[in-house]
């Protein structure tokens, strides 16, 4: 038996996608007028893509962006596979709890307090260590791997508790090493979980502006940190070609690390009814 369309939930998720991407939309089609005035309408042009191809400052920041997001998701994920490693691997030990809560505290804490718990942290490490010397590239690199280890935990460590652990006990039984046993056998098997946990942090870092601005210094502005000083100073077309961009990106790698994910859901619950029917026979 079917259920009928419940047309108040229809129409309330109809508002509710309006408010998120009615003003996304607007700002996509003013970034194509070819008026400088965001106002009023002039006519199709990119002409301000064009432009934006040949300012310097902002390819500067759209690569040193890049570069920060890349090797962050990298770090993030690196450490988000070991995070999740242990809560799955040890069970539940001693002060599961507590580390528990303290490696989900980053994914609830306002950014704010997060940037300028890290510039603390960097002031005093220079300090007494002389390093970092300053704020810069490495600052925003060390502060989003901070934030992007604990998102990019959490998606693997789902998938890793339905992942058979009597596959690796059988072959360490056969002789394996635990390297190769991880690289082998551990890690093809949470690929697609790891891919997505990495595109994840790489969109996290992209878009972040908060952060970046508590802990970046004189000469490493990323993306989002050139935006926001330019609207600052009045919204431009070249600001909305900009911004639009900026929104590709991070979509393109919304819905890549979520085709994965479903293709991963949906492979892992094929695979159950396939076991479940052959114990049947």
């Amino acid at each position: 038996m079917t259920r009928g369309i419940s047309w108040p939930a229809l129409w309330l998720g109809i508002i509710g996608f309006g408010i998120l991407y009615v003003p996304v939309t607007v700002m996509v089609i003013y970034s194509f007028n070819s008026s400088r005035l965001v106002s009023v309408w002039a006519g199709f042009s990119t002409k301000w893509y064009g432009e934006l191809l040949e300012n310097d400052a902002v390819l500067e920041a759209l690569g040193k962006s890049l570069w920060v997001a890349v090797n962050a998701a990298t770090l993030s994920t690196v450490f988000g596979v070991l995070i999740a490693l242990a809560f799955v691997r040890l069970g539940n030990f001693r002060f599961r709890l507590l580390l528990s809560a303290l490696a989900s505290m980053p994914l609830v804490m306002p950014e704010v307090v997060t940037g300028l718990s890290l510039l603390l942290l960097f002031i005093a490490m220079e300090g007494l260590l002389g390093w970092p010397a300053g704020r810069g590239i490495d600052t925003i690199i060390i502060a989003h791997t901070t934030f992007g280890m604990c998102f990019a935990a959490v998606v693997v460590q789902s998938r890793l508790r339905d992942f058979d652990m009597s596959i690796e006990e059988a072959a360490a039984d056969l002789g394996a090493r635990q390297p190769y046993i991880f690289f082998s056998i551990t890690l093809p098997v949470i690929a697609p979980a790891v891919i997505a946990a990495w595109l994840l942090a790489f969109t996290l870092s992209f878009d972040d502006l908060v952060i970046a601005s508590f802990v970046s210094g004189p000469g490493s502005s990323t993306l989002p940190i050139v935006v926001f000083s330019k609207v600052r100073l009045g919204v431009t077309p070249e600001i909305n070609a900009l911004a639009t961009i900026m929104i590709l990106l991070v979509a393109a790698s919304v819905v890549i690390a979520s085709a994965i994910i479903y293709r991963n859901s949906a492979g892992r619950k094929a695979a159950a009814a396939t076991g479940g029917s052959g114990h049947e026979s």
